[in-house]
């Protein structure tokens, strides 16, 4: 079932949806399937399945010089995606990403995912390599999400993007985008990311589901400028729960997102871990109960290092 009817379907009931990571590199499924097992009984609407092409990593050589070696630390997206939803019998979403990829590669994944019936997808630009000042595009790959969607419009029409035509075209896919209530990292204003979002929608983007915030008023300032800008897709609210006291720091560097001075203020006071990863659970409840009151149907949950704290507060707003 394509997510989009998922998202508009009993709008009155609450709704949720979480984000899950492949295992490592020469680790099992166990992990991930016991995440899934401990949320499958609220019936989310779908599993979104993050990929990670590439990282760079720096070899010694004999002669002492280091050479930058391109290694995948968690591949597998899409076979853990078809895992799943055989498994599980949820509906998933992989990531499908420009980082790493080139177009060929891109095509090869439309290709298997076809072949295993997932037709649901999440397109993004992906993170740029962490030695990198800006995002590079791969040799012969994308440098924008937009020219990533016009390649699965392409596809959806039944061509390959060297304009040869698929003989057998599967079922066509649809996919939503990623936004940023506090603009990204790389945009010079929340205009241009807006922008940025709207072009994405009239390529074809159903919906879009958002960075991960702490603070209601910049998602629903966000809302109401996207709106008079025209964007009408449904646009899921992203919630990781706050788990530990170092996240007072860690989290506004790695997801330039704010921490509130409320939340700040309250972090503070905590000692342990413990501690934090309850005042997490308490403002993440609030945040859900606060978007769900103002007429947001469903969230979306990144679960990583948080899964039994989103279990918690899934339980008190259900």
């Amino acid at each position: 079932m394509k997510i989009i009817d998922l998202i508009k379907k009993d709008v009155d009931r609450k709704h949720f949806s979480f984000e899950v990571l492949p295992p490592l590199k020469g680790t099992g499924t166990e992990k991930l399937f016991n995440t899934i097992d401990k949320l499958r009984d609220f019936e989310p609407l779908f599993i979104n399945i993050t990929t990670h092409h590439s990282e760079y990593t720096y070899k010694e050589l004999d002669n002492g010089l280091l050479e930058r070696q391109s290694v995948r630390r968690r591949p597998g997206t899409i076979a853990i995606a078809a895992a799943i939803q055989n498994k599980f019998d949820i509906p998933v979403q992989p990531h499908i990403i420009c980082s790493g990829a080139t177009i060929e590669d891109i095509e090869y994944e439309l290709l298997d995912l076809q072949f295993l019936g997932i037709s649901n997808l999440l397109l993004l630009r992906g993170d740029k390599a962490k030695d990198d000042k800006s995002f590079k595009a791969t040799n012969g790959g994308h440098l924008h999400t937009t020219d990533l969607i016009k390649q699965v419009n392409k596809f959806n029409d039944g061509f390959f993007e060297d304009g040869t035509k698929i003989k057998c075209s599967g079922q066509k896919f649809d996919y939503g985008v990623a936004c940023y209530p506090e603009k990204h990292e790389e945009s010079p204003n929340i205009e241009m990311d807006l922008k940025y979002l709207k072009e994405k929608q009239d390529l074809g983007a159903e919906y879009a589901v958002t960075q991960l915030f702490y603070d209601n008023n910049k998602f629903f300032s966000f809302i109401k400028r996207a709106r008079e800008m025209g964007i009408t897709i449904p646009i899921i609210p992203g919630i990781k729960p706050f788990t530990k006291t170092s996240q007072l720091n860690i989290v506004p560097k790695t997801f330039h997102c704010d921490i509130p001075d409320e939340l700040a203020r309250e972090a503070i006071k905590c000692e342990t871990d413990d501690e934090a990863k309850q005042l997490g659970i308490e403002w993440a409840t609030s945040q859900c109960e606060e978007l769900y009151k103002a007429g947001v149907h469903s969230v979306h949950f990144y679960t990583v290092s948080a899964v039994d704290s989103v279990r918690k507060i899934v339980n008190k707003l259900l």
